[in-house]
């Protein structure tokens, strides 16, 4: 059996063709790639977001969907920085796709761990033995997970409070800027500011329905990617409710959208 064709991404837009170090892809989705690049500098790292052509789609519309959805983004990421939240600065923007390697966006790299991670690595030390820690030093593993739960639900907080919903709430988007990455001796730290990354799904709303609905989809994730963390996810719901002083009539209508998903679960 023939082994398969190892994958080429499109070619890099002409703005960074020549950047030393030249851009590393990270990831490839079907919407778009991520590289890490630098910015002015060779010393000062960014993160690139490039939206390729779509050469199935026909030009016109394959334009004006690329240009719709990244200057979206980017105009949530702005208003959110604006507002305070901790979200990636915006550095350039191309929405038209000048090069006509599709359109871009560079953005403030997130040094930190993918929260993810950081709770996969706590999971894993429960599972190796932590779970047989007792009084002091167990309370003490909680307070962790509890402290942290409580920082995702207030930079979502601020999120809802600034007009803008997510979209794509997951562990995989948000960053802990702790700075501790590597260091073996401290690799279930869980302290650090809480950055929200990815906002290809995003967009600007003051609707209730959509704060919950990204709020159960949040809650969703930690189901089924976190088991043992989501016994604390009441904690998120603190940190939200303690964020913004509209935040109680969202989570009132949270437990509607609860109550609509395991409908939906029980009929299939």
């Amino acid at each position: 059996m023939a082994s398969p064709e190892p994958y080429t991404p499109p070619p890099l837009p002409t703005p960074f063709t020549h950047t030393t170090p030249p851009p590393t892809l990270l990831t490839q989705g079907a919407e778009a790639h991520i590289y890490k690049t630098t910015h002015l500098t060779p010393t000062t790292p960014a993160a690139l977001k490039v939206r390729p052509s779509k050469p199935y789609r026909h030009p016109i519309l394959d334009r004006r969907l690329t240009r719709q959805r990244i200057l979206q983004e980017a105009r949530c990421l702005v208003k959110l920085v604006r507002e305070g939240v901790s979200v990636p600065a915006v550095f350039a923007l191309d929405w038209e796709g000048q090069s006509g390697d599709g359109a871009w966006l560079l953005m403030e790299w997130i040094e930190g761990v993918v929260v993810r991670v950081v709770f996969e690595r706590w999971e894993a030390f429960m599972k190796a033995g932590g779970e047989g820690l007792r009084g002091e030093r167990w309370r003490a593993e909680e307070e962790k997970v509890r402290g942290l739960m409580r920082g995702i639900g207030a930079v979502v907080g601020g999120l809802h409070r600034a007009g803008v919903i997510h979209g794509d709430l997951t562990t995989s988007n948000l960053i802990l800027r702790s700075g501790v990455e590597g260091e073996r001796e401290r690799e279930r730290e869980m302290e650090g500011e809480v950055v929200l990354i990815d906002f290809g799904l995003a967009a600007q709303s003051s609707s209730e329905e959509d704060r919950a609905v990204d709020l159960y989809v949040l809650e969703r994730a930690f189901g089924s990617t976190h088991p043992r963390c989501e016994m604390f996810f009441g904690e998120v719901l603190v940190g939200y409710r303690d964020s913004y002083k509209g935040a109680a009539v969202t989570l009132k209508r949270l437990q509607d959208v609860r109550m609509r998903g395991r409908k939906r679960s029980m009929i299939g």
